[in-house]
């Protein structure tokens, strides 16, 4: 007996369904543990989608229970903000995000405006969604990447550290070493790190963004 391959024969708004069934049900794309759960991540809590914006580690004293791990969440769509606490152990949804490389472009009231380095599509994300970022950004700011949910701009990354002007600090001290002592030094952004005695105001410096720390001069 011949046995006679059957197909498929699909039409055009089956093909339709099945794509956004596809779409819709797979973007959910992982389950880790919440202690897995890093800063900008987009995550899944009661049918919405959140960005993960700061995530804090809470350790009981003593030997009896187990860590916290409490996020501050912003819902992609509203900005509506929530606070919430997981056990490390504890798996959450990981919803699929996309980043594309961006420029800063302009103020326009309370939102700033990234322009895409590839097809010059323009994203605008309000000031308090990007707070803890902006004093790392200027319009000179290279590595910059936004972040898509569902092709909604939620936030922004930054490099692992940028370059920034001193506008003001105490004076240099001539002949003191790497070693010596800091002071406050007041960049372009208004942000505000500890450089050594020998910076003087108007050098550029390179600024690591996940600590705000000083890492050296930067390259004219």
């Amino acid at each position: 007996m011949k046995v006679v391959p059957y197909k498929l024969q699909l039409s055009l708004p089956n093909f339709i369904f099945m794509v956004f069934f596809a779409t819709k049900y797979k973007r959910v794309r992982s389950m880790p543990k919440a202690s897995e759960i890093k800063k900008n991540a987009a995550v899944e809590l009661n049918g919405k989608t959140y960005i993960v914006k700061d995530i804090n580690k809470m350790t009981p004293s003593g030997r009896a229970g187990a860590s916290l791990y409490r996020m501050r969440l912003y819902e992609v769509g509203t900005g509506a903000k929530a606070d919430e606490s997981f056990k490390a152990d504890e798996m959450l949804n990981l919803v699929d995000f996309h980043r594309n490389k961006v420029s800063f472009s302009y103020v326009d009231g309370d939102e700033y405006v990234f322009m895409d380095d590839e097809d010059y599509s323009s994203y605008s994300l309000n000031s308090e969604t990007i707070s803890e970022e902006l004093p790392f950004i200027t319009e000179n700011t290279k590595g910059l990447q936004i972040l898509l949910v569902e092709e909604k701009p939620v936030g922004i990354e930054l490099p692992a550290s940028v370059d920034l002007i001193i506008t003001e600090t105490d004076p240099s001290i001539k002949g003191a070493s790497a070693s010596a002592r800091s002071k406050p030094a007041t960049l372009t952004t208004g942000l505000v790190v500890q450089v050594p005695e020998y910076i003087a105001s108007g050098e550029k410096i390179k600024v690591n963004t996940a600590e705000s720390k000083f890492m050296g001069r930067a390259d004219p």
